[in-house]
């Protein structure tokens, strides 16, 4: 059991399940298995495994978007599922997610402008800025240099952009409230190869730079291994393993751990 206030985030002991019918009875379909772990501020936790292992339904839970039907979720020592509305107010300004589709995270209607300062006018009170055309101007400027983009974004749409250009939109608004969490789920998968990789060496820089904490959920080991501090390999959702992501990409000890190893590439040239 982890101590309150130790950890970024602090999962104990979570379980999710949802109904099935199977056409005789109601049976209830587990997801998440008894989990728990921490992250700690400023590292990167890794969490891989196979598609349908749990991890989103994780990052929604830590999120608050759904209720673990066990056990506890704590972010910033607050616990997401039992928090108040301004409580929820105040941790939804420190964590902010980065989801793997890079269209659909975007409202097709808005602009660049828009897109990226909406949480700002959103949270205006509690973050006490300005919300005239300017301030909000000079800020979506600096939110797209530190993505690597200009103002010749802030007038054009969605459509106008490539794979790559929507997920640095998706990153700046992410750090538009200047959060201490992201949760990138699948971040890069939906992009070429390529241009994942710049994304990938776009957010190591800006963790450095803003002493961001990332849960990095993916289903590709050397991807993993390059990003995290700590890996938690997940399976038919339950954490089977977890460690220092160096040495447990070195010697992992379960079976399922080493398949995942194998039955991936390694990093495509550009990363570092």
């Amino acid at each position: 059991m982890y101590h309150l206030g130790m950890a970024l985030v602090e999962v104990n002991s979570v379980w999710k399940s949802y109904p099935r019918w199977t056409g005789l009875r109601t049976e209830w379909q587990h997801v998440v298995q008894d989990v728990s772990f921490n992250i700690e501020p400023g590292e990167t936790l890794g969490l891989v495994g196979e598609s349908g292992s749990g991890k989103t339904t994780l990052a929604r839970m830590i999120l608050g978007l759904i209720e673990p039907g066990r056990g506890s979720v704590y972010v910033d020592s607050t616990d997401v599922a039992h928090a108040s509305g301004g409580e929820l107010r105040r941790l939804r300004r420190q964590m902010q997610p980065v989801f793997q589709d890079p269209y659909a995270a975007l409202n097709p209607r808005m602009n660049v402008l828009q897109i990226v300062t909406e949480p700002l006018v959103i949270h205006k009170r509690e973050v006490g800025i300005k919300t005239d055309s300017a301030s909000l101007r000079a800020k979506a400027v600096d939110l797209l240099n530190e993505v690597g983009m200009d103002d010749s974004a802030l007038g054009r749409h969605p459509h106008e952009f490539s794979g790559g250009q929507r997920q640095r939109i998706n990153i700046a608004r992410a750090l538009a409230l200047r959060p201490k969490l992201l949760i990138l789920d699948e971040p890069v998968s939906a992009l070429d190869v390529s241009v994942g990789a710049q994304v990938v060496n776009l957010l190591r820089r800006l963790q450095r730079e803003h002493g961001l904490t990332y849960l990095f959920i993916s289903h590709t080991m050397p991807l993993v291994r390059y990003l995290s501090t700590r890996i938690a390999v997940m399976q038919r959702g339950r954490l089977v393993e977890s460690g220092e992501a160096v040495a447990l990409c070195a010697n992992p000890v379960q079976d399922y751990t080493r398949q995942l190893i194998a039955a991936t590439p390694e990093l495509p040239a550009g990363v570092a």
